[in-house]
């Protein structure tokens, strides 16, 4: 066994070793697997993502946020019929797992997610199994109740009624994915059957649970159904839907038959009314190498970045771009980049980009040897239960993935998924996970302005569940294919905290350290590379499923 390989993982993993022996110190509301919607109904009846449901920020941090955030909503015109809503991220991350005080200009990763804010999620409890969002003008249902097939879930919605309201129907993907949090945190790989201290990517309004682990199911089989279908198909061959998982926080296109060979798939459904024109483009061409979307009030770049970059290389290609008069270019957040996809267009059915033909969009050769198109990096950290070295992205071309020993469309143009922010995509000859999602990580980028406050948030606190140990360069926790410790650019050491617990005691000595917003942990005094350093109790992570179906 190579030590060096595997002892670093130990310390990325500090907080998430922590959160399972001080659950405790995690708000009960956010065991959203336990918030039926009698609970979620005792909420207060406007919320603006509440205290249980996102994340604690620094108070100067939050202060800046709060007062910027409240002019930004106020300007909200009333005839925008497609705004944006925030991810809800708060906390700035590294590209090797770890997160860090928000960066001031011209310091590495500035321009990320949590420094821009948009439209913050509000939602109102109507107390009568509805949930207003105060952004979109959209009415949901608040409970989705028992799992049903996506033909269930088609014809229900003609003889759905709630509240007095028969004109319920299933959400299009871009309505779904409006409620999606980034405060949430993935639980691929999660061993534990315990859900209580876990952080859904959905806020606790809503009614949720992870999967029935004593059912046969994973706790990431979470997937809600939307009426997008796509126009291809995944898995050589079968008919897929559009669905949002909000446990492991993707987009992916699901075969509506079991992959199990169990019948039908079955979904979470909820219904939405309202606001008929939410997820419709109108874009306008500037002539200057820019477009404009009058229905979400952003400008984009015409073109995209012309080749792949890592994710700290897009933030700063956007950053630094002085383009038709603007200086404000950014790279923009994966609810932003989702915003202009064009479901109705894919590579197979539409020899295209799944994006309106006004953008141009560079062509690549994919790992099948295939026209394809590239996948896009957001700005938003997507972040696990160990780490976030995981930048979410949005495949404009097709979702590909290794099964049966060939390159297959698994997933759809149009997922969002997440690849690791910085390494070498030959790591991953075979992609990752069940259905070897391919990993690029060189992916293109495309940059925005517009639909944000002026104000950028630096400073601020660190994401106490990654923890002081995540932010070791190269130890970011995931494997490749081949089951091996995907290499960074380098090792990195142990944390301070873990170094000062065992100064003046010998390998082999009993040590605690503390993380904070976390609690003390315990551990025995191990050599780490050149540094005795107290190593967590429990060893290293069990290797985890990483992105799931």
């Amino acid at each position: 066994m190579n030590t060096k390989k595997f002892i670093p993982i130990i310390f990325i993993v500090i907080a998430s070793l922590a959160c399972s022996l001080f659950q405790g110190t995690i708000p009960e509301a956010q065991a959203a697997g336990d918030s039926p919607a009698s609970e979620a109904s005792e909420a207060s009846a406007t919320s603006a993502t509440s205290a249980e449901s996102a994340p604690e920020t620094e108070p100067a941090l939050q202060s800046v946020r709060d007062e910027s955030q409240i002019a930004f909503d106020e300007a909200l015109p009333d005839d925008l019929p497609y705004p944006i809503v925030d991810t809800g991220q708060v906390y700035c991350y590294d590209d090797s797992g770890g997160s860090q005080p928000c960066p001031t200009a011209g310091e590495t990763f500035y321009g990320q997610d949590a420094q821009y804010s948009g439209y913050a999620p509000s939602y109102s409890d109507n107390g009568d199994g509805t949930i207003s969002d105060n952004i979109t003008g959209l009415m949901w249902q608040q409970d989705p109740g028992e799992k049903i097939s996506y033909a269930q879930a088609v014809t229900g919605a003609d003889n759905f009624t709630l509240a007095g309201y028969d004109d319920w129907r299933l959400p299009t993907i871009k309505e779904l994915y409006s409620l999606i949090l980034f405060s949430g945190y993935d639980v691929s790989g999660w061993n534990s059957g315990d859900t209580s201290g876990l952080t859904p990517f959905i806020d606790a309004v809503f009614a949720f649970e992870y999967g029935d682990t004593t059912n046969g199911e994973r706790i990431i089989d979470s997937q809600w159904a939307t009426n997008s279908k796509y126009f291809s198909t995944t898995m050589n061959g079968t008919e897929t839907i559009f669905g949002v998982n909000f446990a492991d926080g993707r987009i992916k296109g699901y075969g509506t038959q079991d992959m199990r060979g169990n019948g039908e798939k079955t979904f979470f459904v909820i219904y939405v009314r309202g606001n008929p024109d939410y997820g419709i483009n109108d874009f306008t061409d500037n002539g200057n190498g820019t477009i404009s979307d009058n229905t979400t009030g952003l400008t984009w770049m015409q073109n995209d970045s012309g080749n792949g970059l890592d994710w700290e290389g897009a933030i700063n290609y956007c950053e630094s771009l002085d383009y038709a008069g603007s200086s404000d270019w950014r790279l923009p957040n994966v609810k932003e980049l989702q915003s202009i996809l064009d479901y109705s267009r894919s590579p197979d059915a539409t020899n295209s980009a799944a994006i309106d033909p006004l953008f141009n969009v560079t062509s690549i050769t994919n790992e099948a040897g295939q026209v394809d198109y590239p996948f896009y990096w957001s700005s938003t950290t997507h972040a696990n239960m160990k780490n976030g070295s995981g930048g979410a992205y949005v495949a404009f071309g097709r979702g590909l993935g290794y099964m049966n020993n060939q390159w297959i469309d698994v997933h759809g143009a149009g997922t969002q998924r997440s690849d690791p922010k910085s390494g070498d995509p030959a790591d991953w000859p075979t992609g990752h996970g069940p259905q070897g999602d391919a990993i690029r990580i060189n992916n293109y980028a495309r940059c925005v302005t517009g639909g944000v406050s002026s104000e950028v948030a630096t400073g601020g606190a660190a994401d106490p569940q990654i923890g002081a140990g995540a932010a070791f360069p190269g130890g970011n926790g995931a494997q490749n294919s081949q089951g091996q410790q995907a290499q960074g650019p380098g090792l990195g050491s142990p944390p301070q905290e873990a170094i000062d617990a065992c100064s003046g005691l010998s390998a082999g000595a009993a040590c605690s350290f503390s993380v904070p917003a976390v609690g003390t942990i315990s551990g025995t005094c191990t050599q780490v590379q050149t540094e005795l350093a107290c190593v967590p109790e429990g060893g290293p992570p069990q290797s985890g499923g990483g992105q799931q179906p």
